[in-house]
Protein backbone atom coordinates (compact mmCIF):
# COMPACT_ATOMS: atom_id res chain seq x y z
CA UNK A 1 0.00 0.00 0.00
CA UNK A 2 2.91 2.14 -0.31
CA UNK A 3 2.18 5.69 1.05
CA UNK A 4 -1.60 4.57 2.54
CA UNK A 5 -0.11 2.08 4.16
CA UNK A 6 2.68 4.28 5.89
CA UNK A 7 -0.43 6.33 6.45
CA UNK A 8 -1.92 3.14 8.08
CA UNK A 9 0.89 2.54 10.29
CA UNK A 10 1.26 5.97 11.30
CA UNK A 11 -2.24 6.10 12.50
CA UNK A 12 -1.80 2.93 14.42
CA UNK A 13 1.54 4.26 16.51
CA UNK A 14 -1.10 7.09 17.47
CA UNK A 15 -3.49 5.12 18.58
CA UNK A 16 -1.39 2.80 20.61
CA UNK A 17 -0.08 6.10 21.88
CA UNK A 18 -3.86 6.99 22.98
CA UNK A 19 -4.61 4.11 24.07
CA UNK A 20 -2.13 4.35 26.75
CA UNK A 21 -3.23 7.42 27.43
CA UNK A 22 -6.56 7.34 27.74
CA UNK A 23 -6.72 4.30 30.21
CA UNK A 24 -4.55 6.15 32.90
CA UNK A 25 -6.94 7.28 35.77
CA UNK A 26 -9.04 10.43 35.48
CA UNK A 27 -8.13 10.98 31.84
CA UNK A 28 -11.28 10.49 29.27
CA UNK A 29 -9.49 10.42 26.22
CA UNK A 30 -10.36 13.77 24.92
CA UNK A 31 -14.25 12.97 25.39
CA UNK A 32 -13.95 10.30 22.46
CA UNK A 33 -13.09 7.49 24.99
CA UNK A 34 -15.54 6.31 28.00
CA UNK A 35 -14.23 6.49 31.22
CA UNK A 36 -13.13 4.19 33.80
CA UNK A 37 -15.90 1.90 34.54
CA UNK A 38 -15.71 -0.78 37.05
CA UNK A 39 -15.44 -4.21 35.44
CA UNK A 40 -18.14 -6.60 36.51
CA UNK A 41 -17.26 -9.93 37.38
CA UNK A 42 -18.61 -12.58 33.99
CA UNK A 43 -18.29 -16.17 33.48
CA UNK A 44 -16.68 -16.70 29.88
CA UNK A 45 -15.89 -19.60 28.16
CA UNK A 46 -12.30 -20.13 27.52
CA UNK A 47 -11.51 -20.77 24.02
CA UNK A 48 -9.82 -23.99 23.34
CA UNK A 49 -6.90 -23.08 21.33
CA UNK A 50 -4.64 -26.07 20.54
CA UNK A 51 -1.04 -25.94 18.37
CA UNK A 52 -1.03 -28.38 15.09
CA UNK A 53 1.55 -30.80 16.36
CA UNK A 54 3.54 -29.80 13.73
CA UNK A 55 3.71 -26.19 13.90
CA UNK A 56 6.26 -24.29 15.76
CA UNK A 57 5.70 -22.14 18.86
CA UNK A 58 3.08 -19.14 18.60
CA UNK A 59 4.52 -15.70 18.52
CA UNK A 60 1.46 -13.92 19.78
CA UNK A 61 1.32 -13.32 23.43
CA UNK A 62 -2.31 -15.05 24.51
CA UNK A 63 -1.28 -13.82 28.03
CA UNK A 64 -2.03 -10.43 26.85
CA UNK A 65 -5.43 -11.18 25.39
CA UNK A 66 -6.77 -14.95 26.38
CA UNK A 67 -8.93 -16.21 23.92
CA UNK A 68 -12.53 -16.87 25.35
CA UNK A 69 -16.01 -18.37 22.98
CA UNK A 70 -17.49 -14.63 24.17
CA UNK A 71 -14.48 -12.63 22.68
CA UNK A 72 -14.42 -15.09 19.67
CA UNK A 73 -18.01 -14.38 18.86
CA UNK A 74 -17.61 -10.39 19.33
CA UNK A 75 -14.83 -10.82 17.13
CA UNK A 76 -16.40 -12.08 14.55
CA UNK A 77 -19.37 -10.08 14.99
CA UNK A 78 -17.10 -6.98 14.32
CA UNK A 79 -15.12 -8.64 11.42
CA UNK A 80 -18.52 -9.50 8.57
CA UNK A 81 -20.16 -5.96 9.84
CA UNK A 82 -20.11 -2.90 7.75
CA UNK A 83 -20.16 -0.44 10.33
CA UNK A 84 -16.05 -0.52 10.61
CA UNK A 85 -16.49 1.12 6.89
CA UNK A 86 -17.45 4.78 6.22
CA UNK A 87 -20.75 4.04 4.60
CA UNK A 88 -21.66 0.66 5.49
CA UNK A 89 -20.73 -1.12 2.50
CA UNK A 90 -17.05 -2.27 3.80
CA UNK A 91 -16.53 -5.54 5.73
CA UNK A 92 -13.37 -7.10 6.98
CA UNK A 93 -14.48 -10.24 5.11
CA UNK A 94 -15.51 -8.41 2.27
CA UNK A 95 -11.62 -8.27 1.00
CA UNK A 96 -10.59 -11.43 3.45
CA UNK A 97 -13.42 -14.34 2.19
CA UNK A 98 -12.89 -17.13 4.31
CA UNK A 99 -13.84 -19.65 0.80
CA UNK A 100 -10.49 -18.27 -0.72
CA UNK A 101 -8.50 -18.66 2.77
CA UNK A 102 -9.28 -14.92 3.77
CA UNK A 103 -7.66 -13.29 0.55
CA UNK A 104 -9.57 -11.66 -2.02
CA UNK A 105 -9.51 -13.45 -5.36
CA UNK A 106 -12.00 -10.67 -7.12
CA UNK A 107 -9.84 -7.78 -7.95
CA UNK A 108 -5.54 -8.11 -8.50
CA UNK A 109 -5.31 -5.46 -5.95
CA UNK A 110 -6.91 -3.81 -3.16
CA UNK A 111 -10.62 -3.06 -3.81
CA UNK A 112 -12.44 -0.96 -1.39
CA UNK A 113 -14.92 1.70 -0.57
CA UNK A 114 -16.69 3.92 -3.37
CA UNK A 115 -15.33 0.96 -5.73
CA UNK A 116 -11.72 2.73 -5.38
CA UNK A 117 -8.77 0.41 -5.76
CA UNK A 118 -5.34 -0.04 -3.54
CA UNK A 119 -1.84 -0.34 -5.06
CA UNK A 120 -1.42 -3.91 -3.55
CA UNK A 121 -2.75 -7.78 -3.61
CA UNK A 122 -4.84 -8.52 -0.79
CA UNK A 123 -2.37 -10.79 1.37
CA UNK A 124 -4.21 -13.82 3.29
CA UNK A 125 -5.32 -13.44 7.15
CA UNK A 126 -4.80 -17.72 8.32
CA UNK A 127 -1.94 -18.56 11.27
CA UNK A 128 -1.73 -15.13 12.06
CA UNK A 129 -0.73 -16.46 15.60
CA UNK A 130 2.22 -17.09 13.95
CA UNK A 131 3.12 -13.88 12.18
CA UNK A 132 6.04 -11.13 12.88
CA UNK A 133 5.02 -8.88 10.80
CA UNK A 134 1.52 -8.02 9.06
CA UNK A 135 1.16 -6.50 5.65
CA UNK A 136 3.48 -6.67 2.39
CA UNK A 137 5.95 -3.71 3.55
CA UNK A 138 5.85 -5.33 7.01
CA UNK A 139 3.95 -2.10 8.65
CA UNK A 140 2.40 -3.43 11.25
CA UNK A 141 3.83 -5.57 13.83
CA UNK A 142 1.23 -6.30 16.44
CA UNK A 143 -1.84 -8.08 15.30
CA UNK A 144 -3.94 -6.04 17.93
CA UNK A 145 -3.10 -2.68 15.47
CA UNK A 146 -3.43 -4.63 12.04
CA UNK A 147 -6.93 -3.68 11.88
CA UNK A 148 -6.60 0.12 12.37
CA UNK A 149 -4.89 0.52 9.22
CA UNK A 150 -7.34 -0.86 6.66
CA UNK A 151 -10.31 1.02 8.69
CA UNK A 152 -8.62 4.49 8.32
CA UNK A 153 -7.36 3.66 4.86
CA UNK A 154 -9.33 6.33 2.54
CA UNK A 155 -9.00 3.55 -0.62
CA UNK A 156 -9.87 0.55 1.62
CA UNK A 157 -12.90 0.85 4.52
CA UNK A 158 -12.61 5.09 4.68
CA UNK A 159 -13.15 5.70 8.48
CA UNK A 160 -11.79 6.76 11.41
CA UNK A 161 -11.50 4.82 14.79
CA UNK A 162 -13.32 7.48 16.60
CA UNK A 163 -16.29 7.10 14.40
CA UNK A 164 -16.29 3.01 14.10
CA UNK A 165 -16.23 3.40 17.90
CA UNK A 166 -18.90 5.66 17.78
CA UNK A 167 -20.88 3.60 15.69
CA UNK A 168 -20.23 0.36 17.43
CA UNK A 169 -20.96 2.13 21.06
CA UNK A 170 -24.52 3.34 19.49
CA UNK A 171 -25.26 -0.09 18.69
CA UNK A 172 -27.21 -2.41 21.56
CA UNK A 173 -25.79 -5.72 20.28
CA UNK A 174 -22.32 -5.16 21.00
CA UNK A 175 -22.94 -3.09 24.29
CA UNK A 176 -24.36 -6.39 25.47
CA UNK A 177 -21.58 -8.85 23.81
CA UNK A 178 -18.84 -6.24 24.77
CA UNK A 179 -20.44 -7.23 28.49
CA UNK A 180 -19.82 -11.23 27.30
CA UNK A 181 -16.62 -10.88 26.56
CA UNK A 182 -14.72 -8.21 28.87
CA UNK A 183 -17.73 -7.46 31.73
CA UNK A 184 -17.65 -4.04 30.62
CA UNK A 185 -19.78 -2.44 27.95
CA UNK A 186 -17.71 0.45 28.05
CA UNK A 187 -16.69 -0.05 24.42
CA UNK A 188 -13.53 1.03 24.49
CA UNK A 189 -10.18 0.97 21.77
CA UNK A 190 -8.24 -1.38 23.34
CA UNK A 191 -11.11 -4.05 23.75
CA UNK A 192 -12.59 -3.49 19.64
CA UNK A 193 -9.06 -4.13 18.62
CA UNK A 194 -8.70 -7.27 21.19
CA UNK A 195 -11.59 -8.74 20.51
CA UNK A 196 -11.02 -8.22 16.33
CA UNK A 197 -7.57 -10.08 17.62
CA UNK A 198 -9.03 -13.35 19.01
CA UNK A 199 -11.65 -13.96 16.04
CA UNK A 200 -8.73 -13.79 13.74
CA UNK A 201 -6.53 -16.37 15.57
CA UNK A 202 -8.40 -18.78 15.47
CA UNK A 203 -8.19 -18.68 11.62
CA UNK A 204 -5.62 -21.47 12.21
CA UNK A 205 -5.14 -23.69 9.17
CA UNK A 206 -2.96 -27.01 9.29
CA UNK A 207 -5.08 -29.73 8.08
CA UNK A 208 -3.98 -29.99 4.57
CA UNK A 209 -2.93 -33.58 3.01
CA UNK A 210 0.60 -32.18 3.24
CA UNK A 211 0.08 -31.93 6.90
CA UNK A 212 -1.63 -35.29 7.38
CA UNK A 213 1.54 -36.32 5.61
CA UNK A 214 3.36 -35.21 7.81
CA UNK A 215 1.81 -36.06 11.06
CA UNK A 216 1.41 -39.63 9.48
CA UNK A 217 -2.66 -39.27 9.60
CA UNK A 218 -5.30 -40.59 7.94
CA UNK A 219 -5.76 -39.05 4.52
CA UNK A 220 -2.04 -37.64 4.46
CA UNK A 221 -1.79 -39.39 1.06
CA UNK A 222 0.65 -37.72 -1.62
CA UNK A 223 0.64 -38.51 -4.51
CA UNK A 224 4.13 -39.60 -6.11
CA UNK A 225 4.30 -36.23 -8.25
CA UNK A 226 3.38 -34.26 -5.35
CA UNK A 227 6.01 -36.12 -2.94
CA UNK A 228 9.11 -35.16 -6.09
CA UNK A 229 7.67 -32.25 -5.57
CA UNK A 230 8.43 -31.83 -1.89
CA UNK A 231 11.61 -33.15 -2.38
CA UNK A 232 12.18 -30.50 -4.80
CA UNK A 233 10.97 -27.49 -3.17
CA UNK A 234 13.19 -28.19 0.31
CA UNK A 235 16.21 -28.26 -2.16
CA UNK A 236 14.76 -24.89 -4.33
CA UNK A 237 12.46 -23.14 -2.62
CA UNK A 238 12.67 -23.55 1.18
CA UNK A 239 15.44 -20.96 1.59
CA UNK A 240 12.45 -18.15 1.67
CA UNK A 241 9.67 -20.19 2.18
CA UNK A 242 10.51 -22.15 5.37
CA UNK A 243 9.29 -24.47 7.70
CA UNK A 244 5.76 -25.68 8.32
CA UNK A 245 4.30 -22.12 7.92
CA UNK A 246 6.22 -22.01 4.55
CA UNK A 247 7.92 -18.41 4.79
CA UNK A 248 10.99 -17.51 6.63
CA UNK A 249 9.11 -14.13 7.49
CA UNK A 250 11.27 -11.79 5.77
CA UNK A 251 11.63 -9.23 2.80
CA UNK A 252 12.91 -10.43 -0.19
CA UNK A 253 13.29 -9.14 -3.33
CA UNK A 254 12.30 -11.83 -6.14
CA UNK A 255 13.35 -10.38 -9.40
CA UNK A 256 9.72 -8.83 -10.82
CA UNK A 257 10.53 -6.91 -13.75
CA UNK A 258 8.39 -3.43 -13.15
CA UNK A 259 5.00 -3.41 -15.18
CA UNK A 260 4.62 -0.88 -17.66
CA UNK A 261 1.45 -0.08 -16.67
CA UNK A 262 1.97 0.21 -13.25
CA UNK A 263 -0.06 2.99 -11.31
CA UNK A 264 3.25 3.88 -8.92
CA UNK A 265 6.21 3.29 -8.05
CA UNK A 266 5.80 0.63 -5.08
CA UNK A 267 8.94 0.30 -2.85
CA UNK A 268 8.04 -2.36 -0.84
CA UNK A 269 9.62 -2.58 2.87
CA UNK A 270 11.58 0.57 2.34
CA UNK A 271 8.78 2.50 2.57
CA UNK A 272 8.73 1.62 6.18
CA UNK A 273 12.51 1.59 7.43
CA UNK A 274 13.50 4.35 4.50
CA UNK A 275 16.70 1.92 3.82
CA UNK A 276 18.05 1.67 0.40
CA UNK A 277 18.81 -2.04 0.46
CA UNK A 278 14.85 -2.42 1.23
CA UNK A 279 13.32 -1.01 -1.97
CA UNK A 280 11.70 -3.49 -3.51
CA UNK A 281 11.68 -6.16 -1.31
CA UNK A 282 8.33 -7.83 0.13
CA UNK A 283 7.75 -9.90 2.83
CA UNK A 284 7.71 -13.74 1.84
CA UNK A 285 3.78 -14.82 1.63
CA UNK A 286 2.98 -18.19 3.69
CA UNK A 287 2.04 -21.08 0.93
CA UNK A 288 -1.08 -22.79 2.58
CA UNK A 289 -3.82 -22.62 0.43
CA UNK A 290 -1.95 -20.52 -2.50
CA UNK A 291 -4.19 -22.65 -4.43
CA UNK A 292 -7.42 -20.72 -3.25
CA UNK A 293 -5.45 -17.13 -3.22
CA UNK A 294 -4.85 -16.13 -6.84
CA UNK A 295 -3.55 -13.27 -8.01
CA UNK A 296 -0.48 -13.42 -6.93
CA UNK A 297 2.26 -11.44 -5.74
CA UNK A 298 2.47 -7.87 -4.25
CA UNK A 299 0.61 -6.64 -7.08
CA UNK A 300 -1.39 -9.59 -7.94
CA UNK A 301 0.24 -9.55 -11.53
CA UNK A 302 0.05 -12.97 -12.09
CA UNK A 303 -3.22 -15.44 -12.13
CA UNK A 304 -2.20 -18.62 -12.14
CA UNK A 305 0.64 -20.53 -10.32
CA UNK A 306 1.89 -22.44 -13.28
CA UNK A 307 2.77 -18.44 -13.86
CA UNK A 308 4.31 -17.94 -10.61
CA UNK A 309 6.70 -20.97 -10.75
CA UNK A 310 7.34 -20.33 -14.55
CA UNK A 311 8.37 -16.90 -13.25
CA UNK A 312 11.35 -18.45 -10.99
CA UNK A 313 12.37 -20.52 -13.72
CA UNK A 314 12.54 -18.15 -17.02
CA UNK A 315 11.37 -14.69 -15.91
CA UNK A 316 13.57 -13.46 -12.79
CA UNK A 317 14.94 -10.06 -13.61
CA UNK A 318 18.57 -8.94 -12.24
CA UNK A 319 18.89 -5.64 -9.84
CA UNK A 320 20.61 -4.68 -7.32
CA UNK A 321 17.71 -5.65 -4.60
CA UNK A 322 18.38 -9.16 -6.07
CA UNK A 323 17.87 -11.83 -3.47
CA UNK A 324 21.38 -13.59 -3.53
CA UNK A 325 19.54 -17.29 -3.71
CA UNK A 326 18.00 -15.91 -6.60
CA UNK A 327 21.00 -15.83 -8.27
CA UNK A 328 23.53 -18.25 -7.39
CA UNK A 329 26.90 -19.52 -9.66
CA UNK A 330 25.44 -17.01 -12.37
CA UNK A 331 22.34 -18.06 -12.94
CA UNK A 332 19.13 -16.02 -12.51
CA UNK A 333 15.85 -17.89 -10.73
CA UNK A 334 15.80 -21.72 -10.24
CA UNK A 335 16.11 -23.47 -13.36
CA UNK A 336 13.16 -26.32 -13.55
CA UNK A 337 12.13 -28.47 -16.41
CA UNK A 338 8.97 -28.93 -17.41
CA UNK A 339 8.40 -31.78 -15.27
CA UNK A 340 9.60 -30.12 -12.03
CA UNK A 341 7.27 -27.40 -12.97
CA UNK A 342 4.24 -29.88 -12.77
CA UNK A 343 5.71 -31.87 -9.64
CA UNK A 344 6.12 -28.58 -7.87
CA UNK A 345 2.55 -27.87 -8.52
CA UNK A 346 1.85 -31.16 -7.67
CA UNK A 347 3.08 -30.36 -3.96
CA UNK A 348 1.27 -26.63 -3.73
CA UNK A 349 -1.70 -27.92 -4.25
CA UNK A 350 -1.19 -30.60 -1.59
CA UNK A 351 -1.46 -27.41 1.03
CA UNK A 352 -5.26 -26.87 0.41
CA UNK A 353 -6.80 -27.19 3.99
CA UNK A 354 -10.26 -28.11 2.60
CA UNK A 355 -11.69 -28.39 6.58
CA UNK A 356 -10.13 -24.47 6.83
CA UNK A 357 -11.94 -23.26 3.35
CA UNK A 358 -15.11 -24.97 4.69
CA UNK A 359 -15.36 -24.62 8.24
CA UNK A 360 -18.61 -23.05 9.12
CA UNK A 361 -17.18 -21.46 12.07
CA UNK A 362 -15.19 -19.10 10.40
CA UNK A 363 -17.73 -17.83 8.01
CA UNK A 364 -20.48 -14.86 8.64
CA UNK A 365 -23.78 -16.19 10.56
Amino acid sequence: MSRWQWIGLMAAVGFWGYIVVSCKPGNSGGGEEPGPEPVTPVQTTPYTWTKPANFPAPVYNFAKNPLTVQGVQLGKALFYDGLLSRNGTITCGFCHSPFNAFAHTDHPLSHGINDQTGIRNVPAIQNVAWGQHFFWDGGIVDLDLLPIAPIQNPVEMGDSMTNVLAKVRQTAKYRTMFKAAFGTDSITTATFLKALSQFMLTLVSANSTYDKYTRGETGGDLSEEARRGLTLFKAKCAGCHSGELFTDQTFRNNGLPKLANARTDDKGRYTVTLLTTDQYKFRVPGLRNVEFTPPYMHDGRFQTLQQVIQHYATGVQDTPQLDPLLKQNGQLGIPLTAQEQKDLLAFLLSLTDYEFLNNRQFQPN
